[in-house]
Formats: structure tokens, sequence, C-alpha cells
């Protein structure tokens, strides 16, 4: 069922269970202050004729009514809306007004207890209810019972037109409380189905397009606003996707390009044995870098749908540090540089071995590449921060000449690199330092990128300790 819909029956029960509550509070009110009303009049009119009892003589016999005594004896009488006898305790008719009728009002049972207290009930006279009250009184030394009563016509009939009018006005008001909310509903509800509209003419060819937000300031257009926002967060994904797809396309091509030539040329006939020898080692270089380069793009996938990428178990990050750095002495020998490391080996972390070693590896192999000839890459592990938050520190920095200002906003985006004109077989795809971040993340950590205070380049990777570590 359409919202608009929903709304509008909602109103509507909401107004029919308004109505219908106050309207039975009301009905029970007035009656509640009807019979009130009705029971203030009999007691003004029985006290009346207690009254008149006590100081008058003894009553007449029982006559019937004439034109010069219409009362029948009893000297109230109050016309066909009120009713007054007065009985002997035997129940016996001694007075009457007119209208009261010849039989007693009360039987013997509820004349009896009148002799000794109030008490009130009802009758029928001349087929109309009145409401009755009893009270014991004397006359001449004589005990008797004055009933006196009130007709309920005019109660009835106020309490009737009150309930018609509840029964006949209701159901129009719920009518129209719906239709409103109907109404309310689908003028409020348009913007709304403007931008289902809109949204829905979108495509991924489209990025620039966004939501028209309404000038009302309400929910409405923070709505509005919200999806454009969403809008620009999926137009930048998908541009990073196409851009991602794109330069990965870009990478790839250019070792199999070379890939090609090789083999092209390791075909053609005339070719030494030293020739295929250096064309195969060729090859197998651009198969290498291939490798490197699809399984970089693999991991950085996998961290892009949420898939877990770090299997952590406890290790001491100094031996894993000390392993990487001797690794790369042998590579910097060739260019006389040094890995000088320095490292606390009281720290524990709950890593990957694998991937940790893979993130400092990357760091080392941007260093040498920019250490110049004969200079040192420091390498270092330090603890950082109060007891309740410590963190492990694995820095690592060149001499070289350092970030280029204008690159260091974004060091860890994906195929960035810090010289746009140096070539890809010496400076590799630019998924390094990406590929950095995305397991330091993976850790719960943090990676970072400035220029030391000295010269150089540093690249810092923040894990959390392992549980339990006493480092401080």
């Amino acid at each position: 069922m359409p919202l608009r819909w929903r709304l509008a029956l909602i109103f509507a029960l909401g107004t029919a269970l308004v109505i219908a509550a106050a309207g039975l509070v009301f009905l029970q009110r007035l009656t509640a202050g009807l019979d009130d009303s009705l029971g203030a009049i009999l007691r003004a009119q029985a006290d009346a004729e207690v009254v008149r009892l006590a100081v008058t003589g003894p009553l007449p016999p029982l006559r019937p009514p004439s034109a010069r005594d219409p009362d029948g004896g009893l000297g109230t009488g109050a016309g066909a809306e009120r009713v007054a006898q007065v009985l002997a305790p035997d129940g016996r008719l001694l007075a009457f007004t007119d209208g009261a009728g010849r039989s007693p009002l009360a039987d013997e049972a509820q004349t009896r207890a009148a002799t000794r207290k109030d008490i009130g009930f009802t009758a029928s006279v001349e087929d109309q209810d009145y409401r009755m009250l009893a009270v014991p009184a004397t006359n001449d030394d004589n005990q008797v019972v004055v009933v006196v009563g009130a007709s309920t016509r005019v109660a009835d009939a106020a309490t009737a037109h009150t309930r018609d009018a509840l029964l006949l006005g209701g159901p129009p008001a719920v009518l129209a409380a719906g239709l409103g909310a109907y109404w309310l509903a689908g003028s409020a509800l348009r913007p709304v189905d403007r931008m289902r509209r809109r949204l829905a003419e979108i495509t991924e060819q489209d990025t620039g397009a966004r939501l028209e937000a309404p000038a009302t300031h309400d929910e409405i257009a923070t709505l509005a606003a919200t999806m454009n926002d969403v809008l620009d967060r999926l137009a930048e994904a998908l541009a990073q996707q196409r851009g991602f797809a794109a330069d990965a396309g870009h990478e790839l091509r250019t070792p199999l390009t070379a890939l090609k030539a090789e083999l092209e040329l390791a075909g053609q006939p005339g070719r030494t044995k030293e020739e295929l020898i250096a064309a195969v080692a060729a090859t197998a270089q651009d198969t290498d870098r291939l490798i490197r380069l699809s399984e970089d793009l693999l991991l950085l996938s996998r961290t892009d749908e949420g898939r877990p990428l770090v299997r952590p178990e406890p290790l001491a990050p100094a031996e894993l540090l000390a392993a990487a750095a001797r690794s790369a002495a042998s590579r910097a020998a060739t260019r006389s540089v040094r890995v000088r490391l320095r490292t606390d080996d009281g720290v524990r972390l709950l890593a990957d071995p694998d991937r940790l070693r893979q993130a400092v590896d990357n760091l080392l192999d941007n260093a040498l590449r920019y250490a110049p000839q004969g200079s040192d890459v420091d390498v270092s592990l330090t603890v950082r921060g109060s007891l309740a938050d410590a963190r492990a520190v694995i820095e690592v920095r060149d001499h070289g000449p350092g970030f280029p200002p204008a690159f260091l906003p974004h060091a860890f985006e994906r195929f960035r690199r810090a010289d746009a004109a140096r070539s890809r077989p010496g400076g590799g795809a630019g998924l390094g330092l990406a590929i950095v971040r995305s397991i330091a993340q993976a850790h719960g950590g943090t990676a970072a990128a400035d220029n030391a205070p000295g010269g150089g380049a540093r690249v810092r990777l923040e894990l959390p300790l392992a549980p339990g570590s006493d480092e401080t």
C-alpha cells in the first residue's frame, strides 16, 4: 500500500478513536451531571414536603382530585414533570399530586425501608420513566413516607440528542481527517517523488547529475542534500574505479609489450645462443614484473571488497625488520648504500608476518631507489604513546631529495609517483605506498609520509601493540 494511503488511513483511524473516546467521556459526564441535577431537585422537593407535613395537621382522607383540589390533598402539586405521594408505613396511599396516580409508587418493601432511611429507585408513571426518592417524615405525630419523583424525559432526550450528534457528525469528521491527511501527505511527498524520478534518470554515464534540493529547509531538503552527497561519493568512487582500471591496463600493457617484443626477436632466424639466453632472461624479468603487479592489484582489490587481508599472530617485529634489512643490504651494497637498523627488542605485535614484511620491503625498495650513492637508509622500531594507547612505530628514512611537496597529500594513492617522468621499469607502478597503507589499516594502524628535517623522505607505520605488552 502506498505511504500516502497508509498515512490517510492512520489519520482517519486516529480521528475515529479520538472522537469515540471524547464522545464516550462527554456522554458519561453529561449523564452524571443530569443525574446530579435530578438528585438535587428530588432532595429539595422531598425536604420541602417533609417540612410541610411536620407543620400541618392530619392529612384528609384519600379522595379523587378535583378542579378545586387537583393535588388530591397534597399541598405541592408539581405537574406532570414532577410527582409526589405520601404513604403510610403499611403502604397505604394517603395523599398524592396530580399525575402521580392512585397506585403507590413504592412497593411495600421499599416503603418499609424508607421509614428508616432515604432510598432511591426508578418507577414508570403513565409509560414514562421517573426517578424516585422516598424519605421518612411525620404528620401529626404519625410516621409517614414521602415519595417524590421527577421525570427523566429531558435528561434522556439530551443524552439521545448528544449520542445522535456524535453518530451523525463522527463519520464526516473521520472522512475529512482522512482526506486532509491524504492531501497533506501528497503535498509533502511530491518533492520525494520528483527526486525518485530524477534518480531513476541518472546513469553511470551521467555522473555529474544531481538532485534539485527544495528551498524549504526541512527534512526533504536535508534528504536531497544527503542524496547529493551520496552521489558525489559514488561519482568519486566510480572515477577512482575507472582510473584504477585504466592505470592497471596501462601498467600491464608495458611489460606485455616488452614481453611480446622479446619473444618476437627470439623467434627471428639467425639468433645466436647468447642472444636467445638474453631474450629469455629479459622475458623472465618482464614476467616477474607482471606477477608482482598482478599480486599487488589483487591485494588492493581484496582491500576494496572488505575481504580479510591479514592473519594476525604474535610476533617480534625486531626479528622481521632485521631479516628485511639483511635482504635490502645486499641490493644496497651495489651502490655503496648502507642499511642501518635500530630496534627495540622488547616490542611485541599481533600482526601478519607476511603482510608486514611486504610493507617493510616496499618501504625499503622506495628508500633504496632514492638514496644517493654512498648514503644511508635508516630503519627504526620504537614505541610511542601512553601506557593505555602505546603504539609501535616502524620508520624508514633515506637521505635523498625527499618527496615533492605537491606529492605528499597523494603519497598513498594508487598509481601515484613522486617523479611522473621516471621510467616505469625503474620506478615501479606506483602501488607500493598504497599497499603499505592498506596493510597498516588492516592491522588497525596508520601510515604517514613526510620529509625529515635533515633531508630525505620518511615513511612511518604505526601499529597497536599486542595485548598484554609491557612496553610504555
